[in-house]
């Protein structure tokens, strides 16, 4: 039983370096994720015909504002 333990910790430190934020894009991202803005984003940005523009948004975000790991 040890030995599930210790892979699910790995997976767990795998998925969290895995899923670093970048930067300040990266988090707001997440963000909007967890709250549920992103879904309703993509589906008035669907329902327009118009990209949202999120994740030149990130991109932007990240190089402006990095964090240093």
């Amino acid at each position: 039983m040890q030995s599930l333990y210790g892979a699910i910790a790995n997976y767990k430190l795998y998925y969290m370096e895995k899923n670093k934020s970048k930067g300040l894009g990266d988090t707001v991202a997440k963000i909007t994720k967890a709250t549920g803005i992103k879904k309703v984003v993509e589906k008035v940005s669907k329902a327009v015909g118009k990209d949202c523009g999120c994740a030149k948004r990130q991109d932007t975000l990240n190089r402006l504002f990095p964090y240093n790991n």
